[in-house]
């Protein structure tokens, strides 16, 4: 059709035709080429750019993840310990033993410094001052009427101390710093004369002075960090006030020293491909680096400082690239402190993505030399790359077995939602499904058989819900769908719907053995408590699912108590 094109052109043009000699032909074709490979070799190299930042940020939230699971497991256990405490000053117990220790507190009151003990092994002893200091402080207060009753729930704390101090979790040291001019402490005093100058330390320590009515009006925890002189002493720490009956009795505190978080960056680092883990507190100090002090990377400058902090006060999670360094961040749920993970050129350049990078440039360079005699094999070799560009993208958001949104997705995915419902005022349902004794499906007839019931299971669910409705695969054999505008009633019709469908229909696992399985679901609406949380929501529907399970499975709950059948 070209040629048929250049025969039939009007005369008035056949004067161009000596400029379309085959040199100036073959170099046309060769710029336009050049140009035309080099722009789809720049756009592979930006869906390369966007997919190692997806990359460090995936890396990042696992061990930002990791670290703060450890911090949130520090965090409840002192809570408990708060809600112990308010229980024991309620209602103490009547035990002689413990009753002993008012008796024992009015004999050595007057002291300098004092210890009340009673089976070490079992509890933590009371460390104390005396009246007079207790008297030389704003802050400090011995209430006649409350003090008997404090110290022997103090004493009952210390039973729960001695527990927590066994568990293996996160190091950490707990504190119960008491007005009333006493201690307790998961590290023992071993020198009576340091008891003073101990009290004295945990009283002006900020995590006291900072509960304070007028300080913390909420009576919620909060988050400190403290710098001492070594760096092996220096700690984050979160501490919550005690008060019953509006008094305020005291400040609990659960301190975690850096040296021990240092381990947990550096065992999640090595199962990473490099990068520097960095973790700074709310005002941006530098608290540990997996990095050793002459290996870690180049301090920021004020420029580079600047831009981070800009940026992390736009967002909870991003990157940057500062010169050779990309420096990717998130901001943890807890103390308010700030994961980075910088990755140099060089670690770049060494991985992965830098191979696919320098193999695409090496390309390029090919195909610019070879292009008067290859230009069609070149442009089947772009050909492939957009296709393996979309099969990327496509396993990179779903699951290949049941086709459905994979974990990662699914939660991006339900975030969104999640916020748009809460924007809109909508309702916004979820349904937490599992199948029932998936395990002895694999146990009985083979991984190959559970691959199927997954798949048959994973096929009747994105049939049975809304084209706006969004299903993924959050688990082995767990299910998870999003239901923005629906009502709670609705979404258990359609839990209902799925339940009945996956129940009546055979699945084919041999030649001539068929199979019929159930699932068990659990629903919940945000509209209940007007809590949009995905992962709030979801953890009530799992909650759900799993009293579906233990009154009998193949049946939807949606409450969260149901009588036995």
């Amino acid at each position: 059709m070209r040629q048929n094109r250049v025969v039939k052109q009007p005369r008035p043009f056949k004067h161009l035709q000596r400029y379309f000699v085959p040199a100036r032909v073959v170099n046309l074709c060769f710029v336009i080429v050049m140009v035309c490979s080099t722009i789809l070799t720049w756009r592979e190299v930006i869906v390369l750019q966007g997919a190692y930042v997806a990359s460090q940020r995936s890396a990042l939230e696992n061990v930002s993840n990791a670290l703060d699971m450890q911090i949130q497991v520090g965090v409840d256990r002192l809570l408990f310990f708060r809600n112990g405490m308010q229980a024991a000053l309620q209602k103490p117990l009547g035990f002689e033993v413990l009753n002993s220790v008012q008796g024992e507190f009015d004999r050595k009151r007057a002291l300098p410094y004092w210890q009340i003990g009673l089976d070490n092994s079992r509890t933590l002893p009371i460390y104390g001052v005396s009246d007079a200091l207790v008297e030389q402080s704003g802050l400090l207060r011995r209430d006649e009427e409350r003090l008997h009753n404090e110290l022997t729930a103090a004493m009952e704390l210390g039973y729960l101390f001695r527990l927590s101090s066994e568990a293996a979790m996160l190091p950490r040291q707990a504190y119960y710093f008491s007005r009333a001019g006493f201690f307790l402490s998961t590290r023992p005093i071993e020198r009576e004369q340091d008891i003073i100058s101990t009290y004295y330390r945990l009283l002006t320590r900020p995590w006291f002075s900072g509960q304070q009515l007028r300080e913390n009006r909420g009576r919620g925890v909060r988050w400190f960090t403290l710098f001492n002189s070594t760096e092996s002493d220096n700690i984050v720490a979160a501490s919550v006030p005690l008060d019953y009956q509006h008094y305020w009795y005291g400040v609990l505190v659960m301190s975690f020293p850096l040296s021990a978080i240092k381990p947990l960056l550096v065992g999640e680092q090595l199962q990473q491909d490099g990068g520097e883990y960095q973790l700074y507190d709310n005002h941006f100090r530098l608290l540990t680096s997996t990095q050793s002090p002459q290996d870690a990377s180049a301090e920021f400058d004020e420029a580079d400082v600047a831009k981070l902090q800009a940026e992390l006060t736009r967002d909870t999670v991003g990157g940057l690239n500062l010169g050779t360094r990309y420096v990717s961040w998130q901001k943890l749920k807890h103390f308010g402190g700030v994961l980075l993970r910088i990755h140099s050129l060089r670690e770049g350049i060494s991985g992965d993505f830098g191979r696919i990078s320098i193999a695409l440039s090496l390309l390029w360079v090919l195909f610019t030399g070879m292009l008067l005699f290859s230009w069609v094999v070149i442009r089947r070799m772009v050909t492939n790359l957009y296709s393996m560009q979309r099969t990327l993208q496509w396993q990179a958001w779903f699951d290949p077995l049941t086709r459905l949104y994979n974990r990662g997705s699914f939660f991006e995915q339900a975030k969104l939602l999640s916020e748009e419902a809460r924007a809109q005022g909508r309702p916004f349902s979820v349904i937490q499904l599992d199948i029932d004794h998936f395990k002895g499906v694999n146990d009985q007839f083979g991984h190959q058989a559970g691959d199927l019931v997954l798949s048959h299971a994973a096929g009747l669910i994105s049939s049975s819900i809304r084209e706006q409705d969004v299903a993924g695969r959050v688990g082995g054999e767990e299910f998870c769908i999003l239901l923005p505008g629906s009502t709670l009633e609705q979404a258990v019709q359609v839990a209902e719907h799925i339940r009945s469908r996956i129940e009546s229909k055979e699945i084919l696992i041999h030649k001539r053995t068929t199979l019929r399985i159930t699932v068990s679901l659990g629903v919940s609406d945000a509209q209940e408590s007007g809590n949009y949380d995905f992962e709030y929501l979801q953890s009530i529907a799992d909650s759900r699912l799993y009293l579906a399970k233990n009154n009998g499975r193949n049946q939807v709950c949606s409450v969260d108590e149901i009588p036995n059948r």
